[in-house]
């Protein structure tokens, strides 16, 4: 617009927030950074994130489903994810709003929980089934890790030895043209997609992955047999049974990493069971979180946080 009329650029971004856009009389200008709390938008389902503002800096947000990521959708934004400030902040709205809420969707981390449960204590608690699939998604990942670093390793000291031996180096090569080495760095994508999602190249690098690496074929079915869990699973009595079964399978397959995926799984069974009353995820939050990050790519960064929370409050409480 200032390139449009002529003007300095600089200077009508300052006019317009230090004049035009009403910020300088904004009611929560002095306490922004610190906490926002709109509680008219409070609703029966509510998600509980976290989100990076300025500089790798976390705000807590609490946002209204209903909304559906428009005006009303911002409950309150608290810096940091300490709990004690951010419950301070929130048990001043009144006991009978708070109380309106019935489900809260969230993570695993403690914090989160700790909050919806003194904040919100008739709200049922759900943990969002995709952070339970990507820490299993993880522990796959690690295995194909390892085993990379590994063909490195091995085709670094075949490449050493060939030096020595004054003889032309040339890598083995499988069925689709990848050496070890680029077959373990191009599967990364085709296992985090179910099998009927793989394009006609990835079907066929599968088959010669699991062939070389059968271990990473049983990591990769654990990580189908939960996700089928929760797409296939009707009720929390049949999802109990079968989370158990997949337990044991975790028990028997011996990995380290998936150990520590299924203890997680047990230390928030109740919530995890949770998604099967209503199949409610945070898929609201995420979205909110892409939206502001959205926002930040238009101003080129944050550099005034009062301002950018103005306008973002604007838009969406």
């Amino acid at each position: 617009m200032a390139s449009f009329y002529n003007l300095n650029g600089k200077k009508l971004q300052r006019q317009y927030r230090d004049y035009i856009s009403e910020f300088k009389q904004w009611k929560h200008k002095t306490h922004a950074k610190q906490y926002l709390i709109y509680p008219e938008n409070i609703d029966k389902h509510l998600s509980i994130d976290e989100t990076a503002l300025s500089k790798g800096e976390l705000y807590t947000i609490i946002t209204n489903k209903k909304a559906k990521g428009k005006k009303g959708s911002i409950v309150a934004i608290c810096a940091g994810t300490k709990v004690e400030p951010i419950i301070e902040q929130l048990l001043k709205i009144p006991s009978k709003i708070r109380n309106k809420v019935k489900e809260i969707t969230l993570d695993m981390a403690n914090s989160m929980k700790t909050i919806a449960r003194v904040c919100f204590p008739k709200a049922t608690q759900v943990t969002d089934r995709f952070h339970v699939q990507k820490l299993a998604l993880e522990a796959l990942q690690d295995i194909r890790i390892k085993h990379r670093w590994e063909a490195i390793d091995r085709e670094n000291n075949s490449i050493k030895l060939a030096k020595q031996k004054k003889i032309l180096f040339i890598p083995e090569t499988l069925d689709n043209g990848d050496t070890r080495k680029q077959l373990l760095a191009r599967s990364r994508y085709l296992l985090y997609k179910a099998p009927s999602n793989w394009t006609q190249n990835q079907d066929f690098r599968s088959k010669i992955l699991f062939q070389q690496y059968p271990d990473i074929k049983k990591a990769f079915d654990l990580v189908q047999n939960l996700r089928n869990i929760f797409n296939q699973a009707k009720s929390i009595k049949i999802a109990y049974t079968r989370l158990a079964q997949w337990y044991h399978q975790v028990e028997i397959s011996g990995f380290k990493a998936f150990n520590t995926v299924a203890n997680t799984i047990y230390n928030n069974y109740r919530s995890i069971l949770n998604y099967f009353n209503n199949r409610s995820t945070n898929a609201a939050a995420e979205s909110f979180n892409a939206k502001i990050k959205a926002f930040r790519a238009q101003f080129r960064g944050v550099k005034n946080v009062e301002f950018f929370l103005f306008r973002l409050t604007n838009i969406f409480a």
